[in-house]
């Protein structure tokens, strides 16, 4: 089997208006399928947990257990340990980790928890494989991932529909998967889980706080993240054309019957006894 690469360039960098999103995640939000299926004992491995706001959360859901966040950068695991220090939460480690190879022996974890981290690697199949070879036999692999295409909005806007179109070719163009939320089942399926759970679930924004706050990080994010960099350097897009979209968000935002939505595809799969 060819090797994948390490992982795909993760399109989004870590600039404040990424984690202006990421740190309003939570279980509540975030991980609702799978918080019903967590008790007090278990032990939890978060691949990809990144500034570790659900880390946290889940480390409190499981009080008798402990919580493992992993991510593939070192600096923001220094943000994810002052999360949960600040929330005085004590049964949670972090440690830097490949998904596609994790240094952890088989069997170690009750779940294994990814949100919004399949649509970013270069092999999911593998990661998945991963995933299922360190949870216990009877565990579960609980994933959550946004689809781009299926994203939706009102009014129509040419602006957001390019922003649509561009960013799913930046991140093709990084090696990731934009709508990989459809495609979860199926690469659970190959990667050799038997029982599969494919749900979905939704993030909306329309009130007016909520229209200002996620149109104005994408408008940020647009023009000054790692995503606008690659947007730029890829050839994918110019200056005057990122400012278009960026202006096109923030006339969105500015609608009083703006509405956006965000499909996730979500999987729950027990590993077999």
């Amino acid at each position: 089997m060819p090797e994948p690469r390490e992982t795909a360039v993760y399109t989004h960098g870590h600039h404040e208006s990424v984690l202006r999103s990421h740190t309003w995640r939570t279980a509540a939000n975030s991980a609702a399928y799978l918080v019903p299926s967590l008790r007090p004992h278990m032990k939890i491995l978060d691949v990809g947990c990144g500034p570790g706001t659900i880390t946290a959360d889940l480390a409190a859901l499981v009080p008798d257990g402990h919580v493992t966040g992993v991510d593939r950068e070192p600096e923001i695991l220094e943000r994810a340990r002052a999360t949960a220090a600040g929330r005085g939460v004590a049964n949670v480690d972090f440690a830097v980790a490949d998904v596609h190879a994790l240094d952890y022996p088989d069997d170690t974890f009750c779940v294994v928890h990814a949100h919004q981290v399949l649509q970013h690697v270069g092999d999911p199949v593998r990661a998945l494989r991963e995933m299922r070879r360190v949870v216990k036999p009877g565990g579960l692999v609980a994933v959550r991932d946004a689809d781009y295409e299926a994203m939706t909005w009102f009014p129509a806007s040419e602006g957001l529909d390019d922003w649509l179109d561009l960013y799913r070719r930046v991140a093709r163009a990084n090696g990731g998967e934009p709508d990989a939320g459809r495609r979860l089942k199926a690469w659970a399926l190959r990667a050799g889980f038997t029982d599969v759970t494919a749900t979905s679930g939704t993030w909306t924004f329309a009130t007016r706080e909520e229209r200002a706050w996620w149109s104005g990080l994408w408008a940020d994010r647009t023009l000054a993240s790692a995503y606008a960099d690659r947007a730029r350097l890829g050839g994918h897009a110019s200056e005057a054309r990122l400012r278009a979209v960026a202006d096109a968000w923030r006339q969105w935002g500015e609608r009083e019957d703006g509405w956006f939505s965000v499909l996730h595809g979500e999987i729950l799969c027990r590993k077999d006894a």
